[in-house]
């Protein structure tokens, strides 16, 4: 639980700060040779913060970590492609750059869920109580 909570809140504090810092942000892809650099701004910007957001709460959590998942490669393909290029003879630098950790848990959550303090539990919870099984009455002739 405090895995989704801690990185729900970085990811929506730093898609926030993109959004809010559009300017920066689109200067930042424009440097890095994005293509479309203030719409790639805006998805990622939203897509932390919204996502981040779902996360903190665990709703939705596996389905939003996937673009959240998706997010993260782009950000080693772009911002870290030098040491993405080196995970074999560097590993060092593959784990302790910005998108690591945040990827990382992204896969947690994917894999093993938001855990059981969360929108999710709380909603299938919910179902199974209303899913009773139907009693079926027979007349015995």
């Amino acid at each position: 639980m405090s895995l989704r909570l801690y990185w729900g809140w970085q990811f929506f504090a730093t898609g926030k700060g993109k959004l809010l810092n559009l300017d920066k942000t689109v200067e930042f892809f424009t440097q890095l040779n994005l293509p479309f650099p203030h719409l790639n701004a805006i998805l990622a910007g939203s897509t932390e913060c919204f996502c981040g957001l779902l996360l903190l709460l665990g709703l939705g959590s596996r389905l939003i970590s996937v673009p959240l998942i998706v997010t993260m490669v782009v950000a080693y393909l772009t911002a870290d492609n030098e040491v993405l290029m080196m995970i074999f003879s560097n590993p060092d630098g593959f784990v302790t750059a910005t998108p690591f950790l945040f990827l990382l848990a992204s896969l947690i959550v994917l894999v093993f869920g938001p855990g059981l303090f969360s929108l999710d539990a709380l909603i299938a919870k919910v179902f199974q109580r209303s899913e009773k099984p139907v009693v079926e009455l027979r007349k015995v002739a």
